[in-house]
């Protein structure tokens, strides 16, 4: 019987909420590598927030994903068989080709990773690309100071977590909001200074009750209310990180945004936004600082684990929806 690799591709464009309908599951053959070729098998792949906006028929992030095709992302995966010189046999790698079981590359693009640093799913989440994305984010354009407030929104999330963390580390005062009491608890273990419920309190009103005296950073992982309520409560010379809009990636029309835009003048306040993947060649210096901090306990993380690659379309909508804690990840195949 042909080796079979089922994968998921995205079939049409959403309108508004996606709904599982726009993907559907396909078979390919299992073919053995050409020379210069790794086959690998996947154990666990990535969904994320940025993949919302590649659906949509322009560019976002980066071009968007193609009608037809198996949807591209990180996933983590073991070397089965190598005829490139670069990768052995039984190594592992973290690499885009996404949504599918099985991968066939050409050895471009791939990192390789220590299993034995730490559990191989930490590679796409604390120690992967949400890791980087929230370690530039915070210290390359928020410039964290000893004492400041930062102000973290979406904060239960894999980003959003690691940011709160990061910032303790950094010796600031650290608010976060998020959905849901089971994700306050979480911050709070985290050592969050404050948390709210943006479903019970509106972000405006809980930064005037938890940080009176104002914020020095927001790291904006939402939009929407949020950034105008961080844009209102920043002090002079504040900093936002720009660094996603989940609140506004399922908007039909667009939003109006913030109406205290003329802060930003009158506060001398900088907003900068960024696309990781601008950045990898940061990521030496982020990964031997979080491995420590990870070592040492200082730097903890959740994952969401949902089971096979039919799944993959429900835990992509249950990421929209926030019913996860720290990273989304969808396991395909062995980890050990």
């Amino acid at each position: 019987m042909e080796r079979v690799s089922r994968e998921i591709r995205l079939v049409a464009r959403p309108k508004g909420f996606p709904g599982e309908d726009l993907f559907e599951i396909a078979e390919t053959p299992i073919v053995d590598p050409a020379d210069g070729q790794l086959l690998i098998r996947n154990a666990y792949f990535s969904v994320d927030p940025y993949m919302r906006p590649r659906m949509n028929d322009v560019r976002s992030y980066v071009a968007p994903f193609t009608l037809g095709e198996a949807m591209a992302g990180g996933a983590v995966g073991q070397v089965v068989a190598s005829r490139n010189p670069s990768y052995s046999e039984g190594s592992w790698v973290v690499h885009g080709l996404g949504w599918r079981e099985w991968a066939l590359s050409d050895g471009s693009g791939l990192r390789p990773i220590d299993a034995s640093v730490a559990p191989i799913s930490t590679s796409l989440g604390v120690l992967g690309m949400p890791g980087l994305t929230a370690y530039y984010g915070l210290f390359e354009l928020g410039e964290p100071k000893e004492g400041e407030t930062v102000f973290v929104s979406g904060a239960a999330g894999a980003v959003g977590s690691t940011v709160g963390q990061m910032a303790k580390i950094a010796g600031c005062r650290v608010v976060g909001s998020a959905g849901s009491e089971e994700k306050l608890a979480w911050l709070r273990e985290l050592g969050f200074d404050a948390v709210f419920n943006y479903h019970e309190q509106r972000a405006r009103e809980a930064l005037v009750d938890l940080a009176p005296d104002g914020i020095d950073i927001y790291f904006d992982n939402v939009g929407g209310d949020h950034l105008e309520a961080a844009i209102g409560a920043l002090r002079l010379r504040g900093r936002v990180v720009a660094c996603g809009s989940i609140s506004r990636y399922n908007d039909v029309e667009p939003a109006p945004g913030p109406r205290n835009m003329f802060m930003v003048v009158t506060k001398r306040l900088r907003i900068q936004g960024y696309i990781i993947s601008d950045h990898f060649d940061r990521f030496g210096e982020f990964y031997a600082a979080a491995q420590e901090w990870v070592h040492d306990g200082r730097l903890r993380y959740r994952e969401t684990v949902i089971e096979g690659i039919e799944n993959a379309p429900r835990a992509f909508l249950g990421l929209l929806r926030g019913e996860n804690i720290g990273k989304m990840l969808v396991k395909v195949g062995p980890s050990e």
